[in-house]
């Protein structure tokens, strides 16, 4: 495994803002579109690094929660699983 990994931007951000989009700015029709880049490039690198699923889950959960203010969210972690399944499915077919 490379130390390194080169992640298409444009498919993590596919991912977060289909998936997790905490603040809900998908919505919007003017929404920034990095808003969420550090986070995902984040997460990517912990999974391409073996990091486990479930602790990555766990870190976008804290950013949302604490990090970006939202507080506890019914929903955060479901989509923080998804957020990090698909990652996760996207770092395998980069692996191949």
């Amino acid at each position: 495994m490379t130390s390194n990994a080169n992640f298409q931007l444009s498919r993590l951000r596919e991912i977060g803002w289909s998936q997790w989009d905490p603040i809900g700015l998908n919505d919007h029709e003017d929404w920034p579109e990095d808003e969420y880049d550090t986070y995902l490039m984040q997460a990517a690198g912990r999974l391409w690094r073996g990091v486990g699923e479930e602790d990555v889950a766990d870190y976008l959960v804290d950013v949302e929660a604490n990090y970006m203010g939202m507080g506890p969210s019914a929903d955060s972690r479901v989509r923080a699983n998804k957020t990090v399944i698909l990652i996760n499915d996207y770092i395998s077919e980069l692996r191949c």
